[in-house]
């Protein structure tokens, strides 16, 4: 499986944002996927983001963490792109 994402350090919390399409975020399927993720991001709590067709991005998860990433500009975010067995 391939998966965008990526590992943030900010304020001495580590977290981890990943990709996921629209459909996830307005599913109940939200919270199974962030199960799913935590088992590749160990330890870490698990944000969702998807983007709508002009690109803004809705984040899910932890309600600090997803308060901080709005004030953001996704370019800030380092993404990478994952590559997990």
């Amino acid at each position: 499986m391939i998966l965008d994402g990526a590992v943030i350090k900010e304020q001495g919390q580590t977290f981890a944002v990943v990709v996921v399409k629209s459909q996830v975020l307005n599913s109940s399927e939200k919270d199974e996927a962030r199960n799913i993720y935590s088992n590749y991001f160990r330890g870490m709590p698990i944000i969702l983001m998807a983007q709508n067709s002009s690109g803004v991005p809705t984040y899910y998860g932890r309600h600090d963490i997803v308060k901080f990433l709005s004030k953001i500009h996704i370019s800030q975010i380092p993404w990478k792109r994952y590559t997990i067995n």
